[in-house]
């Protein structure tokens, strides 16, 4: 029989997968496939499962739970330099390299994407020699993933980050940060700077719209320091996706950025801590294949959070 390694988050999604766990075998037993379900880990756990698959010649792998799962999964397949298809399972808090391929949120939908044969190439970025899939971010409140309750997450999802970034709001100050691209250099004081490879973060679904997985470039936006009168404008436009268009964001395109700075400051990829600085940052092209529905569905009946968005912040 084929093999299949099911990597996945046991408390995600408030044990989704692990309620489903059986359902998720016996459909891949049914399609010819042995499953080797493994808990989510840190990557010395997941190294030598992950050399073993390859051993074994595990054709597909599966990463349940939501972006940091799928960053870890992704991660040990490069150190191990397993070539495989991956499939998603998008059930964490943080669905958002997920979202871009707007993946849908019911059990049987997932596993049948996971046993289909359509795929997509996309890009990975290398952060100082670690991996990333989604976003590498740098300054103030971009590590709130990380201070957040869990169990506030499982409860209220991303609600909860929104509610921690307004109890950490007085904490933000602009740093000053040097960049060095092809397309540009200088320095500005930032509260904030996100380097992407997908277009959403933290479940705000139009940071990068431009941005797309495979197209050999990152996404960078900086989002300068900014006068008091015009704060509030800034984070409307961020949510109704027209702040790369503010004279207080600047936006580019790169395939490769050093970024710097003197403070001692969070830095967060894809909900996970690194550093530390300076930083090198680069695309990947095309390293990883990833299954994809077969027609993307209406994203508006996929995204469980933008009931809350609008309720929270009025936007459509």
């Amino acid at each position: 029989m084929k093999k299949a390694l099911l990597v996945y988050n046991p408390m995600a999604g408030n044990g989704m997968i692990r309620n489903h766990l059986d359902f998720i075998i016996s459909r891949f037993q049914d399609a010819g496939y042995t499953v080797i379900p493994v808990r989510g880990a840190r990557s010395e756990h997941l190294d030598p499962i992950m050399q073993e698959a390859k051993q074994v010649g595990v054709e597909r792998i599966i990463a349940a739970g939501g972006d940091g799962t799928i960053d870890l999964v992704v991660n040990s397949m490069v150190r191990n330099d397993v070539d495989v298809p991956l499939a998603i399972f998008p059930v964490g808090t943080a669905n958002d390299f997920a979202y871009y391929f707007k993946m849908p949120n019911e059990i049987e939908a997932m596993v049948e994407i996971a046993l289909g044969d359509e795929m997509q190439n996309v890009d990975i970025g290398d952060i100082n020699g670690r991996n990333f899939i989604n976003v590498a971010a740098m300054g103030c409140l971009v590590d709130l993933s990380q201070r957040t309750d869990p169990g506030m997450k499982n409860t209220l999802g991303v609600l909860a980050y929104y509610l921690q970034g307004m109890v950490e709001l007085p904490n933000l100050h602009p740093i000053p940060m040097r960049f060095e691209s092809e397309e540009f250099t200088g320095e500005e004081n930032v509260y904030f700077a996100l380097v992407m490879n997908g277009k959403s973060a933290g479940s705000f679904k139009q940071l990068a719209t431009p941005a797309e997985v495979d197209d050999g470039k990152l996404d960078v936006l900086l989002f300068k320091e900014t006068p008091a009168k015009d704060f509030l404008p800034l984070v409307f436009s961020i949510l109704a996706g027209q702040h790369r268009e503010n004279e207080n964001v600047k936006y580019f395109q790169t395939a490769h950025i050093k970024i710097d700075a003197d403070e001692e400051i969070g830095v967060d990829v894809d909900g996970e801590t690194a550093g530390p600085f300076p930083l090198d940052i680069k695309v990947v092209p095309r390293r990883l294949r990833v299954m994809v529905p077969k027609e993307k569905p209406c994203p508006e009946k996929l995204d469980r959070y933008k009931v809350i968005e609008e309720r929270l912040f009025g936007t459509k």
